[in-house]
């Protein structure tokens, strides 16, 4: 099932998309095994609550600000989104991409705005880096390896054809882990 919900206000959609989640996991007749896929992130919750619920989600990484799809299911929920990343992918013009991140900005901040004065607060004090994930803050030892390789590097001294070895070897290193 594929992004049930959807064309109806937020709220409206999570609360059909969770009653239907929770019918599905419920049916003692037949207990159907659905994929189910969805945007609402507040659905990962539902894994924590029913037994046959699994959560998983496409595997990406972040480098600067591309983001690649790594086209591996990774087991437990994805906790963002990355609609305006597709849409640049998709060919979406810049100036509409960078307005789209712009507005997303003022919603977010509106939100935080919007949570009890106590959770602001918390969430005001987070570093800018807190708030996007970064390849590097894996807990992946081949991104740790890969982190220290290329801190170790001096561009400035290596020929076009030493990069294109290095980064052979640091495709490698990704292939094999």
């Amino acid at each position: 099932m594929d992004e049930i919900g959807r064309g109806t206000s937020t709220y409206d959609g999570i609360s059909i998309a969770w009653s239907l989640a929770e019918f599905l996991h419920n049916n003692g007749k037949a207990r159907p095994k659905t994929l189910f896929a969805t945007h609402y992130h507040e659905l990962n919750e539902l894994a924590t609550t029913l037994p046959r619920i699994k959560n998983y989600h496409v595997a990406t990484r972040e480098v600067g600000n591309k983001v690649i799809f790594l086209r591996k299911l990774t087991e437990g929920g994805s906790e963002h989104s990355f609609g305006i990343h597709v849409a640049a992918m998709a060919g979406m013009p810049l100036s509409i991409i960078e307005r789209a991140n712009e507005i997303l900005t003022e919603l977010e901040h509106k939100s935080i705005e919007s949570q009890p004065r106590d959770l602001r607060k918390k969430v005001s004090k987070l570093p800018p880096s807190a708030y996007q994930l970064s390849i590097f803050e894996s807990h992946d030892p081949t991104a740790g390896k890969i982190k220290t390789m290329l801190q170790a590097l001096d561009l400035t001294t290596m020929t076009p054809i030493e990069c294109m070895l290095k980064l052979n070897e640091l495709k490698k290193l990704i292939e094999q882990g």
